[in-house]
This record gives structure tokens, sequence and C-alpha cells, in this order.
């Protein structure tokens, strides 16, 4: 005789009976994405392996000493400048001796704790330093570009193709290997790109937090909250006094991790300016004005007073920040003051140093050119093909120069 048992008891797991549902956080993840983020993101996917390719072929091209008959290690090609600065504060944190040069642990504070961190608790899981770094922004840019998708395609009727372009522009800009290398503007950007989509969609409190976790890894996510409270000033949705005063709390919220992190240096070190004075000291931060700044730009870049290695890198830095002089007159033009106020602030601190420096990196956090471009080229066919036949090309060039250990950005 065959017993049946009752539905209740056929599955465990199940009070219906029913077999549970396959990986269900994995299916609800996935729920999430449209058809167009997919595409977004096998783009991404795809110049993810042309990057991968690039630090392979420099293992082989430029491996450590020129009568070398082996290649380099591939993940060596993803060592290079500020990484290690990264893994060392992740790894012994910031007030340890460091073991190279004997100035250099002065100067670590300059990098904002966020990303040592999270590199840190990946570490616990992921055993290899590098290879961790870059899992990191491999998922930071997933998120990043989705986010940037669906920024550019906010109120347009072609919202997919829109969303694809500016990713493109994105992913083929010149200084895109910072966005695979462990750096951290994948990891900014995971949080600043949903932050902003967030304050569009008057989500003031998911706005606040993500910006507050972007700053956590970058000054610029102060940068970008400045940006959110114009935005939240110009929003018409709710007149009344006391939930915008709460709304307005969380525009602010970004403040916190920049001050906690300078009140934790000031424990260290008795100087509640010691961020300002390691970037001086490290990478002559020290405030000049911008005529000041762009003379000795300009000289460093054609008056042979460098290597011409770094006579171009000066080259890429001026044509970098002309690029966002063109971009803040274009937003100030169209009063998307928002955007404008975020690309004033990158401009002001970028452009008062000795020197410009690291500016080309800079424009990769700049979303307001790459959905303008998106737009633009939907607009005029030749953008996306001048674009493609003559920016892009640069993307390899800069690649191969950082993995070949020549560049740092």
């Amino acid at each position: 005789m065959t017993t049946t048992l009752p539905v209740a008891e056929r599955n465990p797991l199940s009070p219906t009976g029913k077999k549970p549902p396959v990986a269900p956080v994995r299916r609800r993840l996935l729920d999430q994405l449209t058809p167009a983020d997919l595409r977004v993101l096998r783009l991404y996917l795809f110049t993810r392996l042309g990057l991968w390719l690039v630090a392979y072929c420099t293992s082989w091209l430029s491996p450590a000493g020129s009568d070398a008959k082996t290649p380099a290690r591939w993940l060596s090609r993803w060592e290079q400048w500020d990484w290690a600065h990264y893994q060392h504060i992740a790894e012994y944190g910031y007030f340890d001796a460091f073991t190279g040069d004997e100035g250099a642990s002065d100067n670590l504070v300059a990098f904002f704790p966020g990303f040592p961190l999270t590199l840190r608790a990946v570490h616990t899981v992921i055993t290899d330093w590098t290879v961790a770094g870059l899992l990191i922004s491999l998922v930071s840019g997933a998120v990043a570009v989705v986010a940037l998708a669906r920024i550019a395609g906010l109120g347009r009727p072609d919202s997919a193709l829109a969303g694809q372009r500016a990713t493109g522009f994105l992913l083929l800009s010149p200084a895109a290997v910072f966005l695979a290398v462990g750096y951290t503007e994948s990891l900014f950007l995971a949080f600043a790109l949903p932050a902003w989509l967030a304050a569009k969609n008057r989500k003031w409190p998911l706005a606040g937090l993500l910006t507050a976790a972007a700053t956590t890894a970058r000054i610029s996510g102060l940068f970008l909250a400045a940006a959110i409270t114009v935005e939240f000033l110009l929003a018409h949705d709710d007149r009344r006094v006391h939930p915008r005063l709460r709304s307005l709390f969380w525009c602010a919220l970004p403040v916190l991790p920049a001050a906690a992190y300078t009140a934790y240096l000031y424990a260290h070190t008795g100087d509640w300016m010691a961020w300002k004075h390691a970037q001086e000291r490290g990478w002559n931060r020290n405030f000049h004005t911008p005529a000041e700044a762009f003379r000795n730009t300009w000289h460093n870049a054609f008056d042979h007073l460098q290597t011409t290695g770094y006579a171009w890198e000066f080259q890429l830095e001026l044509a970098a920040m002309a690029t966002g002089l063109l971009l803040m007159a274009w937003l100030l033009y169209r009063r998307r003051w928002p955007e404008a106020v975020y690309i004033a602030l990158s401009l002001w601190a970028l452009g008062t140093s000795y020197w410009y420096l690291s500016i080309p990196r800079a424009t990769l956090l700049w979303w307001p050119l790459w959905t303008g471009l998106a737009h633009w080229s939907l607009r005029r066919g030749w953008v996306k093909e001048a674009y493609v036949g003559a920016v892009a090309p640069l993307t390899v060039v800069l690649a191969v120069t950082f993995t070949s250990g020549h560049w740092s950005g």
C-alpha cells in the first residue's frame, strides 16, 4: 500500500509542498536588470576583456629588464603607482612604518580610507591583494555603468540607446584603464552615480547615504554633495518646511565621513590639516592661482623641462582641463546648475595646485560629460564616429602606458 504524505511534509523547506526557488537572491537581482542594462553590462565585460588583453601584451612587450626571456607576471601589470599605497594602508594601516621610501608613510593619509577598508574586507575572502583590488573595481564598475546608462536615459524616449552611448563613451575614454585597476574611481562611481540617480528621483535619504559612502573613497564626494544640495534646493516637489529640513539633513550627511577622517588624523598627528599637508608634500598640491597652475603645466608640457614621457603627460593634463572648462561652459549655458557646481568644484580643486595633476583620471567622474556626449551623438551622427576614430585609440595608448609602468595618471 502506498502512503501519501501530507502536502506540507513533501518538502520540509516549503510549507506549500512546492519546490523552493533556486538562488532567490540571484533571481531578484536579475529581475532588477532591464534588457538595456544587460546590453550595457555586455559592453562593459567586452571592454574589460580588451584591457586584460592589453595587460597581457605589455607583460611580454615590457617585462623587467631589456634582456628578459620570460614575461612579467600578468598581475604585476596592475600593481603600479598608487596601488602600493592602497595595499599598504589595507594591510598595515596609515601609521605603521613604510617598507619602502621613508617619507612615504607621511603621505599615506592623502588617500581616503574607503577603498583600503573595502580592500581589507574583500581580502578576507580573496587572499591575493591584487586580485582583491581588481575584483572590487570589476564589480563596482558594473554597478557604475548601469547607473550611468539609467542617468543618460532619464526622460528620453530613446533611453536605452542614450544609455548605451554614454556607457560606450566612458568605457572608451582615454583614461578608462583606471576603471579596471585597483584604484578608487570605480568604487567612487558605484556610489556616486546611483546617488545622483536617487537625487533625480527625489529620494533624498538614499542620495545622502550613497554620497556619504562615495565620500569615504574620494574628496570628490563633497563636490557631489554640493551638487545634490543644489538639486534639492531647485526641487519643487514639497514646499512644507519640516519635511524639507529633514531632507536637507540627508544632503549634508556626506560631510560626516570627511569630518570623521579629519578627526582620526588629528588624533594621530595633532594636525587638523593632515590630509591637505600630505597632498602638498607628496603631489605639490599647495595653492596657486589658476593662471600660475596653467603656466607651470604649460612650461612642463612644451618647454623641454621634462623627459618626453612626462611632457606628454602634462599635455594630457592640459587637454583634460580644456575639456572640463568646455563642459562647465556648456552646463552653465544649459542652466544645469547642479552639474555645473560639481564640475566647477572639481576644476577648482584640480586647477589651483602648482601644476595640473590627475585631471585625465578625473574625467571618468564627470558623468555630465558622458551623458552630454551621448545626447549630442544622437542628434549628430558624426560625433560618435569622431570619438571612436580620434579619441578612443588613446584608450589603448594610455592602457599600455600604465600597465607597462610608465605613467601614473
